[in-house]
């Protein structure tokens, strides 16, 4: 009877060594959940920078990702521009990488040229930012450098034809919503760079055929035809604009023919305002977008005709 008890005291003494060491962990006990958001910061030019990131369902079990840059328009911030963009959803449903970074200011601005707020006045280096926080995402995360996309809206979609201009060694795509081109100083890419372009007749903040803009004050909206022909004529575009197709809901237009195969499309909408197409509206008080194209859909279908060479 001695050695029985001795035999048991030893099988529960081993038992709960195994326990406390981690090896006898119930099978029920569900394991520790893998991170698909971050909230981040990266500091440049001594200024704290924020963004969100999103990563896809497969991430842990593939690699070479393509990153959306997805940069929110002057007034609003990551989490507005995720809510009402529905960017993450697609991101997820067809396996990309998104991050929102944050502007600057009490009211969130990029520094696109002439637009806007206090990004303009303290001469922010949004350039620098983008081009340092790619460079740190890369290092980190499982990215494709070569898949590297901009998309914004308003503002943000200025910022986007800034980094068409000067940072097209680590974006091969931009897609454009609601905005134009408002540089200081001619485009000069460093190679041929695609376009996608989407726009609202009924846009009264961004005009698309040009003029002061509403709400925007002291900036001049260069008409959206002149800035994609500078793309064109950067692009070496052999087939000038021409109207793919057109009905009582929008147009397409596209410029082809162009250096490496690249493209220039362009759509006008007749419905929506300045709004994200097939998202929600911005605020309280803002348009309500365009339901005849969606730009998720629009922007990841163009972004994966390209990458850099």
């Amino acid at each position: 009877m001695k050695q029985l008890l001795n035999l048991l005291l030893q099988s529960l003494t081993i038992s709960l060594l195994l326990i406390f060491a981690g090896c006898g962990k119930s099978p029920n006990v569900p394991p520790v959940d893998k991170v698909y958001r971050f909230d981040e910061t990266i500091t440049v030019d001594g200024l704290v920078r924020n963004y969100t990131l999103n990563l896809p369902p497969d991430y842990y079990d593939s690699s070479g990702f393509s990153l959306v840059i997805a940069l929110h328009g002057g007034g609003g911030s990551p989490s507005q521009f995720e809510r009402t963009s529905f960017l993450t959803d697609k991101s997820k449903a067809s396996g990309f990488i998104v991050v929102y970074p944050e502007g600057t200011g009490i009211i969130k601005t990029w520094n696109a040229g002439t637009c806007c707020g206090s990004a303009i006045t303290h001469q922010i280096n949004d350039v620098k930012f983008i081009s340092q926080l790619i460079d740190q995402l890369i290092a980190v995360y499982k990215i494709n450098p070569k898949k590297v996309y901009a998309t914004g809206h308003s503002n943000g979609g200025m910022m986007c034809y800034r980094l068409a201009c000067e940072l097209s060694n680590k974006i091969a795509a931009i897609a454009a919503n609601s905005s134009t081109m408002v540089l200081t100083s001619a485009c000069n890419p460093a190679r041929a760079m695609p376009v996608l372009h989407l726009h609202s007749k009924l846009d009264q903040h961004v005009v698309y055929t040009g003029g002061p803009g509403d709400g925007i004050s002291g900036v001049y909206c260069p008409p959206l035809d002149s800035v994609l022909n500078v793309f064109s004529l950067k692009n070496s575009c052999s087939n000038p604009s021409q109207v793919i197709f057109s009905n009582n809901l929008y147009t397409f237009k596209k410029w082809s023919s162009c250096t490496n195969n690249v493209s220039i499309q362009y759509y006008l909408t007749n419905d929506g305002g300045h709004g994200w197409p097939g998202g929600l509206p911005g605020g309280p008080n803002s348009d309500t977008p365009s339901t005849a194209i969606n730009a998720d859909d629009l922007l990841w279908e163009f972004f994966q005709q390209y990458q850099l060479p």
